[in-house]
């Protein structure tokens, strides 16, 4: 009993201390409630440790303490970045500040440039709210020796979050994560992390036009420009930059969905703002009902991933990422695309199969565009979760704006020749085999789960899957040939479809993601509805089977 009233004490302690140097009014009154009311469970939750920076920086719900996305913990990130940057030799190097329309960004954003500023470091802090890909951009625009951008893309509205890149337009990747996280935690109190008022260099609009400047690389001259498209910004930063994009390069003016067109940190319309989860595109798909466009087209919230949607006669059906991957990936090969075409392990391996039919470079990576921005020759680079890199010389991260770009310009064509992108779709299965791909993705408040799952499989890994043998099993955290480790599963099916299988944890949500392909043989175009039918049987199957094996 005694020793509980002295960890209740030494939590006190630890909020009230943490209180006294909150930048923030708003964060601070939010903990001196917690404390005057004597709420140890939250205050407990807050406190039990600190948020980790890591490969994907940081994220997390915005709020009091060390736990949350706050001004203290930005301002303590910020330190420890300016720290790694000067022990690298970059003393009085520019880094560039970028930030989305969530709540906090712009003081976070502030935040940042202030600290790198006092640190001795150059800042420069974007105009206003813009998409991640400009701030991406505009680090190899201005010589940069870093970037930051203040997001949390597709999360929960309550959710911020923090996404370093270095002089090279990339995300970081260790060791630069864990050199930059040591270098934070040395940071002890706020009052000796120099703030000053002023003395960084608040960027005009000359950045934007010159990213919307660039966007001239993606398409060919004098290609079709006659798509008609419904546009969704998702509450997010988008609108602005892809109007003017479709505007420059003479494309008809997308068709806004007036309730999702404005940046509105409140995603009032959406479950979770993010293209992918259930009933984020019903107003789109409203809208289109109603204008009858060619193709509909969607943003994040800050504009790096973009989804596509294409009529049915059942209605509209947003095209899988992977599909989405092949339908640019053909597109470019017939423009002429040459160097090499990248993806991340878990996107679908149709890819690889373009790739050597036309005579092009192929490489899997890891996971997340960290990893797919850095291969080398890189032309073309995607990832299944809407993640498309189409001028990497522009922007060595995916791009959600020159991707819808390269989207229009490939529907416009294809109009002009009677089709759709559907068509093209039919196409490729026909030349490849149906790759049917789908997604056991589950989303948990207790991360245990998540690692509970993955034990589960490492212990008892599953000797079969729908009726398929598993004839190959990677545990993917002892590293493979050609991939560095990482904490997820691989496994091979045995038999006519060619199955695979991939489990592993979120690294930006608490979600557990499990990542399933069939291949499905296409004799003739006769057989594509059949195919399609039992590439689905056989995905549904799996998904039951890995579902009792991991026991969720």
């Amino acid at each position: 009993m005694q020793e509980q009233a002295q960890a209740q004490d030494d939590l006190i302690t630890r909020a009230q201390a943490w209180l006294a140097e909150d930048p923030d009014p708003e964060t601070a009154a939010e903990l001196a409630a917690l404390i005057g009311a004597g709420d140890t469970a939250e205050l407990a939750d807050r406190f039990s440790g600190t948020l980790q920076f890591g490969t994907a920086g940081l994220r997390g719900e915005i709020g009091a303490g060390p736990m949350r996305m706050n001004r203290g913990v930005v301002i303590r990130a910020a330190a420890g970045l300016a720290a790694y940057l000067k022990a690298q030799g970059h003393d009085g190097g520019l880094v560039v500040v970028g930030y989305d329309a969530r709540y906090k960004s712009a003081d976070f954003a502030r935040d940042t440039a202030a600290v790198m500023t006092g640190a001795g470091l150059r800042a420069a802090l974007l105009p206003r709210p813009l998409p991640t890909p400009v701030l991406a951009y505009a680090i190899r625009h201005l010589g940069a020796v870093a970037g930051v951008e203040v997001t949390a893309s597709h999360n929960p509205p309550r959710d911020n979050g923090y996404k370093v890149y270095l002089g090279d337009g990339s995300q970081i990747v260790s060791p630069a994560d864990t050199e930059i996280a040591a270098q934070i935690a040395a940071v002890e109190k706020l009052a000796d992390v120099p703030r000053p008022e002023s003395g960084w260099q608040e960027l005009g609009d000359e950045v934007l036009e010159a990213y919307l400047h660039r966007t001239d690389a993606v398409l060919t001259p004098g290609s079709p420009r006659g798509v008609r498209t419904v546009y969704t910004a998702m509450h997010g930063v988008g609108k602005d930059v892809v109007m003017a994009a479709f505007a420059r390069h003479g494309f008809p003016e997308p068709v806004l969905v007036a309730e999702q067109a404005e940046p509105d940190p409140a995603f009032p319309t959406v479950a979770f703002p993010n293209p992918e989860e259930p009933g984020a595109m019903d107003l789109a798909f409203a809208k289109a009902a109603e204008v009858q466009p060619d193709i509909v087209i969607a943003n994040d919230p800050d504009a790096d991933r973009c989804a596509v949607a294409v009529p049915t006669a059942d209605g509209w059906r947003m095209l899988r990422g992977d599909e989405v991957g092949a339908l640019l990936a053909a597109h470019l090969v017939h423009k002429g695309a040459r160097g090499v075409f990248a993806e991340s392990i878990v996107s679908s391996s149709l890819l690889g199969r373009i790739a050597e039919a036309a005579g092009v470079g192929y490489e899997e990576t890891l996971t997340g565009f960290k990893w797919i921005a850095r291969v080398e020759s890189l032309r073309y680079g995607y990832e299944e979760a809407l993640g498309y890199c189409v001028d990497p010389e522009g922007v060595r991260d995916k791009d959600g704006v020159t991707a819808a770009l390269l989207v229009a310009e490939l529907a416009s064509v294809l109009k002009e020749q009677g089709r759709t992108l559907t068509d093209l779709l039919d196409d490729l299965a026909m030349a490849h085999g149906l790759h049917a791909t789908d997604q056991l993705s589950v989303r948990v408040s207790d991360l245990s789960i998540i690692a509970d799952a993955m034990a589960a499989l490492r212990a008892q890994p599953p000797v079969s899957l729908a009726g398929l043998q598993v004839v190959s099993a990677e545990d993917l955290s002892k590293g493979t040939e050609s991939l560095p480790p990482t904490d997820g599963l691989r496994y091979y099916l045995d038999g006519a479809y060619k199955a695979r299988v991939i489990a592993r944890p979120s690294g930006t949500e608490p979600k557990l993601k499990c990542y399933l392909e069939v291949v499905v043989p296409v004799a003739e175009a006769a057989d594509l509805a059949a195919a399609r039918v039992r590439g689905q049987e056989v995905l549904d199957a799996i998904k039951k089977d890995l579902s009792a094996a991991m026991g969720i």
